[in-house]
């Protein structure tokens, strides 16, 4: 099977993703320094939510190009991880709402978790459909998606204690995640 249909589709509703995100956003009610500055945690978690949803993006992007087929674990398993994506918007929804509370940042790293997990079974799914393929040299041990995981896992629980330090956690997977893995652009031809 084809993996450009895989491609365009994921682009599809990465793009949906993202353009629901924004729309979540509102404007402050009046034109003081003080509106802006309360509606700042509800941008802050677009931010961040922005970045993750473009590393999601970034690094399944990198991973289709060193794949030349997809099959229908394949399939299911980008859908898996579409569906965790596609919940980013509701959880920031959430957070607006409620405010930095113990459910929604709990929520948001649930969603993260998800999406992580997700992504390893894609990243297995593919790396099984292209058993020739040099992914499975490019991504190793793969340390960066266990830890984000592991990291995602203890946020969750930590956010009912205090969510401050839990969207510390989610920060600083994404940091680790901001510069792509450059292990794959090395070794595939341009």
């Amino acid at each position: 099977m084809n993996k450009g249909r895989v491609e365009a589709f994921t682009d599809g509703v990465i793009a949906i993703v993202i353009t629901i995100m924004v729309l979540e956003l509102k404007a402050p009610h009046s034109a003081d320094i003080a509106a802006l500055v309360e509606s700042a945690p509800v941008f802050l978690a677009y931010a961040l939510s922005f970045v993750n949803v473009g590393i999601f993006w970034n690094n399944h992007h990198h991973m289709l190009h060193a794949a030349k087929y997809v099959d229908g674990r394949v399939l299911w398993a980008n859908l898996a991880l579409l569906f965790f994506l596609s919940l980013v918007p509701f959880v920031i929804r959430w957070i607006d709402e409620a405010g930095i509370a113990a459910g929604p940042v709990a929520a948001y790293g649930a969603v993260l978790t998800g999406a992580g997990v997700t992504y390893t079974l894609l990243q297995a799914a593919i790396i099984a459909a292209n058993p020739d393929s040099m992914l499975p040299k490019m991504v190793g041990s793969d340390w960066k998606g266990k830890s984000s995981i592991v990291g995602y896992l203890i946020a969750i629980p930590l956010a009912f204690v205090s969510p401050w330090p839990s969207i510390a956690i989610y920060v600083a997977v994404s940091a680790m995640w901001f510069i792509p893995d450059r292990r794959i652009e090395r070794t595939l031809p341009h």
